[in-house]
């Protein structure tokens, strides 16, 4: 299992990039508010004001995307299909993907369970 995060700059794609995770075969993920380092020293903390000058272009906000992979090759699947949709995270202010190992997991909805849980919820039980 992995943890696999991206980090979107470009928020305007938001929607692309989640129905590319559920093309890739990914089917749940945590989105969260962020923004970056610079972007908050920046503005911030009045000793680094005259960064803002270095800012101009880049997007303050960002979009992380947390998810827990249990297909590995889900990752290359997934992306390809960002490079599709964003031309590829080597362009500055893109975003970045990595994944980490995850160790201990507790309160994932195994793949066998999520079928019985919808037929559960499917007859009202």
């Amino acid at each position: 299992m992995k943890l696999m995060v991206l980090v979107l700059n470009k928020e305007e794609y938001l929607d692309r990039v989640l129905a590319a995770y559920v093309e890739a075969g990914i089917s749940g993920a945590t989105i969260l508010d962020s923004e970056g380092m610079g972007r908050f020293l920046t503005y911030e903390v009045p000793l680094f004001a005259d960064f803002k000058s270095f800012m101009k272009g880049n997007k303050p906000y960002n979009k992380t995307i947390l998810s827990i992979i249990r297909d590995e090759s889900a990752v290359g699947r997934l992306e390809e299909l960002l490079k599709e949709i964003l031309g590829g995270l080597e362009s500055p202010g893109t975003g970045i993907l990595f994944t980490v190992p995850v160790d201990y997991a507790v309160g994932m909805i195994s793949d066998d369970l999520e079928g019985e849980e919808e037929s559960e919820e499917d007859v009202g039980v």
